[in-house]
């Protein structure tokens, strides 16, 4: 069989998505697979990210598979990693892999990682290969949205005018830098505001900015109808890191309810105690499990003081 590793072309974004949906219905078992997902969108938001880190395989000029890099400053992880059915044990996951390897290379990523099924040791070997060593699990998370008083919301990115914007993720930088070396949230702000994806609720005490949560909503965006992801929020580390984290929340679903979302979805990993014990208290429930594997084998920013939401899915 040969396949050719090349980029993703915007005019295949449609047939991977497809390739997508048909792949994980398929592995999880569903009775129509291409049903995977909803109506929620992965491939074509992240491929205007940064098309450059898109990749496809083919097969006698067709498309059968693709994979894409993601940046978060220092952190990379990569996915969906999707193969057509027809095509799975076949290696061509192995090397949709290789270019995302050296698209980290290329940027210095210091903290490479995924995530995927913690009950399939074939993705797991298949991911040791290149390195990635198994660690704690993500817990992605669900709430039904209450009726909230509107005045919780407090700042969106979308309200900032392109000054303040420029200045609030010079400030979201700052925030994220003291959590981990070099990690940034820059571009999915960017991209979450210029795709009209959602918004970015800001958290701010007297003087600074204390946390964020980057939310998508609705269908075509990461959360699929009547649902608000936060697709990363955190809060500045320190003694008042728990409560912060509480209000962020608070802040998240109120803006979930402005838009008329009925369920707030976020991940956090277990290794995030603080955080996950908050959640579990404020009723979020998991619907989805999955196992972070990093490269190196650190911790990176899964650390019990972090009070993080993410899951690299």
């Amino acid at each position: 069989m040969d396949i050719s590793i090349r980029l993703l072309q915007e005019h295949e974004l449609a047939e991977a998505d497809h390739i997508f949906r048909l792949a994980f219905g398929t592995f999880i078992g569903l009775p129509q697979p291409t049903g995977f997902g909803g109506d929620a969108n992965y491939i074509q938001s992240r491929w205007k990210v940064d098309p450059t880190a898109a990749f496809a395989a083919e097969s006698d000029g067709k498309l059968v598979g693709s994979n894409i890099a993601i940046s978060w400053g220092s952190v990379g992880f990569f996915g969906p990693l999707t193969i057509h059915p027809d095509f799975w044990d076949q290696g061509v996951a192995q090397r949709l892999i290789e270019p995302v390897m050296a698209q980290f290379a290329q940027w210095k990523t210091q903290q490479a990682g995924l995530f995927t099924f913690p009950n399939s040791p074939k993705h797991h070997a298949l991911y040791q290969k290149f390195g990635f060593y198994p660690r704690l699990l993500t817990f992605v998370m669900a709430k039904p949205i209450q009726s909230v008083q509107q005045n919780l919301l407090g700042t969106k990115y979308s309200e900032l005018s392109p000054e303040q914007r420029s200045q609030c993720l010079k400030e979201c930088f700052q925030l994220t830098d003291t959590i981990y070396s070099g990690l940034d949230l820059s571009r999915e702000i960017e991209i979450v505001q210029a795709q009209n994806l959602g918004d970015t609720v800001l958290l701010w005490d007297e003087t600074d900015l204390v946390g964020f949560a980057i939310c998508h909503c609705g269908a075509g965006s990461e959360a699929g109808s009547e649902v608000c992801y936060i697709k990363f929020g955190a809060v500045r580390p320190g003694i008042q890191a728990g409560e912060q984290f509480e209000q962020l929340l608070d802040r998240c679903e109120a803006y979930g309810a402005s838009q008329k979302m009925l369920r707030l979805v976020a991940g956090v990993n277990t290794s995030r105690d603080g955080a996950y014990s908050r959640m579990v208290a404020r009723h979020f429930r998991t619907e989805i499990i999955g196992v972070l594997m990093h490269k190196p084998n650190e911790p990176g920013y899964n650390r019990s003081d972090v009070f993080v939401l993410d899951d690299w899915r």
